[in-house]
C-alpha cells in the first residue's frame, strides 16, 4: 500500500502545515508515499529518502518551493516530482545522490549555479519541464531528458562528464552562454532538439567522448553548430545548422561520421577540419557559406562524399599540410574557386560536378602540395578551369573543361600532368604554360578553341603526345619565347588559323595535319648605336679639362682650389 500525506499551509484534517514534516512522517513509517502539495509558496529546503512522489495537485505551476543558498530538493531512493516549481541560487537547486529521480512538468530555476545535479551511479528522468539559467549535470550516471526547455543557462545549458549516459529527445534549448549540450569523457544522444542562440558551440564533445545527434535544427549560434574534439567520435544525422560561425568542426583527433546535414548560411564555413582531425561526411549540404564550403586545414584530412556545395565564395579549400579525400560532389555557383589546395597539402578529387564558378582548382605551394583529380568536370568558368603554380604538381585523368577562358594552365615551377583530358568552347586557349612551368599531356583533346588549343611562353616545357587539336581559330599550338618541349604523334584539324607556330625549342614528331606549321623567326638582335664624331676623340682619364666645339669664341677660366699646387 502507498501512504497518503497532504500538505496545506491553511490546514485541514490531517493535513500538514509544510512539506518537511510531511516527509518525516512518511520517513517514519518506512513505507511508500505520495505527498499531495496544495498550491503556495514553500520557504523549505526537502531532503527526500526512499520512495516518494511529490505532486502539485492543481497543476503545474501552484506550488512554489524554495529557499536562497540551499539545496531545494536532496533525492536519494525512488523519487519522484510532479508540477513543482524549485528554485534557488549559488548551490545545487536539485541534487540525486543516489538511485533514481523523475521530474515531470515540473519548473527549476537556477539564478546562478547548478539547476540540476544527477551524480555518480545515479538515473535522473527529466520530462516535459523547464530550466532557466542554471546548468543541469550529469556526472557518472544514467539521465533521458524528454520534451524540455532550457533557457538562458549561465555557461552549459547540460553537461554530461565523467562517464555519464545521457539521451536528450524533442526539447529546446535557447540562449546559453557557452555551450548548448557539453560531452566530456562521456557519452551523449541528442534526438529532435532545436537550439539557438548560445555563445560557442551548440552541441561539443570532448575529452574522447561520444555524441550521437539526430534530427535537428540549430540555429543563430555564435561558434560552431557543432564540435568535436579531443578524438572524440560520434555520429550527426540529418541535421540542420543554419547562421552559426562555422556548421560542423573537428579538431585534435576527432573522428565524426556526417551524414545528410544541411549547413546554410554560415559565417565563415560549413566544414571546418583541422589539427589533424579526421571525420566522415556523406551527402551533406553546405549552402551560402561566407567564406569557406570545406576547409582542411593544419593537418585535418576529412572524407566528403556526395553532397552539395552552392553559393559562398570557395567551395573546397585544403590547406597548412594538412589533406583529404572528396567525390562525387556537386559544386555550383561560387564568387571564387571551386577546389582550393595550398602550403603543403594533398588532396584527391574524383567524380566532382563545377558549375558557374569563377575557376575550377588552383594549387599554390611548394613541392609537397599535390593535388589530383579523376573524372572530373568544370563548366561555364570565367578564370581558367585549373591552374597549377607555386611548386605543386596537379595531376588530372578524365577531366573535361568546358565554356570557359582557359581550360588547364601551369604557371612559375608547377608541373601539370594531364592523361585523356579534355577542353571544349574555351574563349583563350585549352593549355597554357608558362613561367618555367612543366606540362605533361597525354591524350589530351581540345576542341572549339577561339584562340588556340595549347600555348607555351617564358621558359615553360611542354611534353603533348597523342593528342588532338580540332577547331582552333588561331593555331593548334603555339610555342614563344623561350618555351620547349615535344609535340608527339599529334593531329591538328579546322579550317582556319595555323597548325603550329613554334620558335624552334619544340621537337615536332608524328604530326598530322593539313594546316600550315610556321616557325617564327628569331628577332634579330638590336644594331649597335652609330656613334658620329664631330669633335675631338679622347683614349685615356682626363680632369680638370673643358672642351668646345663649333664656337667662334671660347673662353676658359681656371679656378684654383685651397691645398692644390698652381698649374706649371
Amino acid at each position: 500500500m502507498v501512504a497518503r500525506y497532504v500538505v496545506s499551509p491553511r490546514g485541514g484534517r490531517r493535513a500538514h502545515p509544510d512539506i518537511t514534516s510531511a516527509l518525516r512522517a512518511a520517513a517514519a513509517r518506512g513505507r511508500a508515499a505520495v505527498i499531495e502539495i496544495a498550491p503556495g509558496r514553500y520557504e523549505e529546503a526537502l531532503t527526500v529518502r526512499g520512495d516518494v512522489q511529490l505532486v502539485a495537485v492543481e497543476g503545474p505551476g501552484s506550488v512554489v518551493v524554495g529557499r536562497p543558498r540551499s539545496t531545494v530538493l536532496d533525492a536519494a531512493g525512488s523519487v519522484r516530482v510532479h508540477g513543482l516549481t524549485l528554485v534557488g541560487r549559488e548551490t545545487d537547486v536539485v541534487a540525486c545522490h543516489a538511485g533514481t529521480l523523475t521530474l515531470e512538468h515540473t519548473e527549476i530555476r537556477a539564478h546562478s549555479g547548478v539547476a540540476l545535479h544527477a551524480r555518480p551511479h545515479t538515473s535522473v528522468t527529466l520530462r516535459d519541464s523547464l530550466v532557466e539559467h542554471g546548468r543541469t549535470l550529469f556526472t557518472g550516471g544514467t539521465g533521458l531528458v524528454e520534451r524540455c526547455r532550457f533557457t538562458d543557462a549561465a555557461d552549459n545549458a547540460i553537461a554530461v562528464i565523467e562517464g555519464a549516459e545521457v539521451t536528450v529527445r524533442g526539447s529546446r534549448i535557447e540562449g546559453s552562454r557557452i555551450h548548448g549540450l557539453r560531452v566530456s569523457d562521456a557519452r551523449a544522444e541528442v534526438v529532435g532538439c532545436e537550439l539557438t542562440g548560445t555563445g560557442q558551440a551548440a552541441l561539443t564533445a570532448d575529452a574522447r567522448a561520444r555524441l550521437v545527434v539526430a534530427d535537428c535544427v540549430i540555429t543563430a549560434v555564435h561558434g560552431e553548430g557543432i564540435m568535436f574534439t579531443e578524438q572524440s567520435r560520434g555520429s550527426v544525422d540529418t541535421t540542420r545548422v543554419a547562421g552559426a560561425r562555422h556548421g560542423i568542426g573537428a579538431a585534435s583527433g576527432a573522428d565524426p561520421v556526417v551524414r545528410g546535414c544541411v549547413l546554410a548560411d554560415c559565417r565563415d564555413t560549413g566544414i571546418n577540419v583541422q589539427t589533424e582531425a579526421r571525420g566522415r561526411f556523406e551527402d551533406c549540404q553546405v549552402l551560402n557559406a561566407g567564406n569557406i564550403g570545406v576547409f582542411s586545414t593544419r593537418g585535418g584530412a576529412p572524407e566528403v562524399h556526395g553532397g552539395l556545395i552552392a553559393g559562398g565564395n570557395v567551395g573546397i579549400a585544403v590547406s597548412e599540410n594538412a589533406g583529404g579525400r572528396f567525390g562525387h560532389i556537386r559544386i555550383e555557383d561560387l564568387t571564387s574557386v571551386a577546389l582550393r589546395v595550398w602550403s603543403g597539402s594533398t588532396a584527391a578529387f574524383d567524380h566532382v560536378r563545377v558549375a558557374r564558378c569563377a575557376s575550377g582548382l588552383e594549387t599554390q605551394g611548394d613541392s609537397g602540395t599535390t593535388a589530383d583529380l579523376t573524372d572530373t568536370v568544370f563548366h561555364d568558368f570565367s578564370l581558367p578551369a585549373v591552374t597549377a603554380s607555386g611548386q605543386s604538381r596537379v595531376t588530372l585523368k578524365r577531366v573535361t573543361a568546358e565554356r570557359g577562358t582557359v581550360g588547364f594552365g601551369v604557371v612559375e615551377d608547377a608541373q601539370l600532368f594531364l592523361h585523356d583530358c579534355t577542353a571544349r568552347t574555351v574563349s583563350s586557349g585549352g593549355v597554357i604554360g608558362m613561367g618555367n612551368g612543366k606540362l605533361f599531356a597525354r591524350r589530351l583533346t581540345v576542341t572549339g578553341s577561339e584562340g588556340v588549343g595549347l600555348c607555351g611562353k617564358d621558359a615553360a616545357y611542354l611534353d603533348v603526345a597523342d593528342s588532338e587539336f580540332t577547331d582552333c581559330a588561331v593555331a593548334g599550338a603555339i610555342f614563344g619565347d623561350e618555351c620547349s618541349g615535344r609535340l608527339v604523334a599529334c593531329s591538328v584539324s579546322g579550317t582556319e588559323g595555323k597548325a603550329v607556330r613554334h620558335n624552334g625549342h619544340v621537337e615536332l614528331i608524328s604530326l598530322r595535319t593539313s594546316l600550315p606549321v610556321v616557325r617564327e623567326s628569331t628577332p634579330p638582335p638590336a644594331p649597335a648605336p652609330t656613334i658620329i664624331n664631330q669633335g675631338p676623340v679622347i683614349h685615356g682619364d682626363v680632369h680638370g679639362t673643358q672642351f668646345a666645339w663649333n664656337n667662334e669664341t671660347v673662353t676658359q677660366n681656371q679656378q684654383q682650389t685651397e691645398g692644390e699646387d698652381p698649374p706649371s
